[in-house]
């Protein structure tokens, strides 16, 4: 595609926003409703949310920069989501816990996931 090569025209970026928008669209819209049938109810905005953008996010790399550099996109989601995991489980543990200030929980949590995914890519793809 010429939008991936930098030789965007006007018309080739409308079309890549449209693919983008439609492809996104449909994958939400599906995940959406996986989450509205499963219970509980608190899934919903899990099953709405990332797994449908990333999934998106795959299926337009590859239509545009290929199977070669998606599977590096989708590597990198790996490690990103193994990092959100123990940021999500500090959280948690902090909130339930004691009566901390969500601002300090989240900021220090941050410091964790940050920690982790390039502590990944430091040990995996460096």
């Amino acid at each position: 595609m010429e939008f991936a090569q930098g030789k965007a025209t006007p018309r080739t970026r409308m079309n890549d926003i449209l693919l983008r928008f439609i492809v996104g669209g449909a994958v939400v819209s599906v995940f959406a409703l996986l989450g509205d049938v499963l219970r509980p109810k608190s899934f919903a905005g899990l099953f709405g949310a990332a797994p449908s953008v990333a999934i998106a996010t795959l299926v337009l790399t590859v239509s545009t920069q290929g199977k070669e550099y998606a599977s590096l996109e989708a590597r990198s989601m790996l490690f990103g989501a193994v990092a959100f995991f123990f940021y999500a489980l500090l959280v948690s543990r902090l909130l339930i816990r004691g009566r901390r200030s969500v601002l300090s929980v989240t900021a220090l949590s941050m410091t964790l996931w940050f920690g982790c995914a390039f502590g990944c890519w430091y040990a995996v793809l460096r």
